[in-house]
């Protein structure tokens, strides 16, 4: 799933299991595989995805979270340094 399809609280549900599927079978392709690591790439992207945002000029508002923002998060926050 794509974090642009998450709209509502269930498809945030089936994508954050997505993401733990995907940690199973391809942890050495997760930047952040423990949760040590990930909580603080976490933390890190929340406040970065507004960079990300304006660098692929897309017109969403992190300050105005909803379900694709929170989707847009937790991936970034799979790869994020």
């Amino acid at each position: 799933m794509n974090p642009k399809e998450v709209n509502t609280r269930e498809e945030l549900s089936r994508f954050i299991l997505q993401l733990r599927d995907d940690l199973l079978v391809n942890s050495d392709d997760w930047e952040n595989p423990t949760l040590e690591r990930f909580l603080e790439a976490l933390a890190a992207y929340t406040i970065a995805v507004q960079g990300y945002y304006r660098f692929h000029k897309m017109d969403i508002d992190p300050d105005a979270p909803n379900w694709r923002v929170f989707a847009d998060i937790l991936k970034g926050a799979r790869d994020y340094e």
